[in-house]
Parts: C-alpha cells; sequence; structure tokens
C-alpha cells in the first residue's frame, strides 16, 4: 500500500472518486504557492519543507479561496486550525 493510500484509508476516503490524495515530497508545490512554513519554533524541531495549513478552492485551475491557519502566537496553525476546515470553506464558497 502508498503512502498515500494508507493515509486515505485512514482518513475513510479510500476508493472515493471525488477525493484524490496527492503528496508534495519535495515541496515543490508548496513552495510555489508560498506556503512553506518557516517560523523558528516549527524549525527547530526539525519540521523542514514543511506546508503552512491551508485550504484552497478552485475551479478549473484557478484558486477561488485560500484561508491559512496562522497567527503570530501559532505560525503552524495547530491550535487553530478552524479557518481550514470543511464548514469554514463550505461557508467561504457559498460567498463566492
Amino acid at each position: 500500500m502508498a503512502v498515500m493510500d494508507a493515509w486515505a484509508l485512514d482518513q475513510g476516503v479510500l476508493g472515493n472518486d471525488l477525493i484524490t490524495m496527492m503528496a508534495d515530497p519535495k515541496s515543490e508545490l508548496t513552495k510555489a504557492l508560498g506556503m512553506e512554513l518557516t517560523a523558528a519554533g516549527p524549525l527547530s524541531k526539525g519540521l523542514l519543507s514543511r506546508s503552512k495549513r491551508v485550504a484552497l478552492y478552485a475551479e478549473d485551475g484557478e484558486v477561488k479561496v485560500v484561508r491559512v491557519a496562522e497567527a503570530e502566537d501559532d505560525p503552524a496553525g495547530d491550535d487553530r486550525p478552524d479557518v481550514t476546515l470543511a464548514p469554514a470553506m463550505l461557508e467561504a464558497i457559498k460567498g463566492l
């Protein structure tokens, strides 16, 4: 089983035709989007090339909604991920 398949299985979406789990092992997409987490705290823990906690909504290749969970006291967005979770994204998409 591939790594992304294991994650999809854990999330209950393995075999789902609407969701495709994709990896970014070299952080190419992360860097291209300007979403690399560069805060000193996570870097000091050895978390190199980690993406910020981000959610994107795109239609036909055009990004329509971008939400990033980060704050000065929580650069990784781990304590307050709400803006990137499904309910907040659905509300943002409805507002388009």
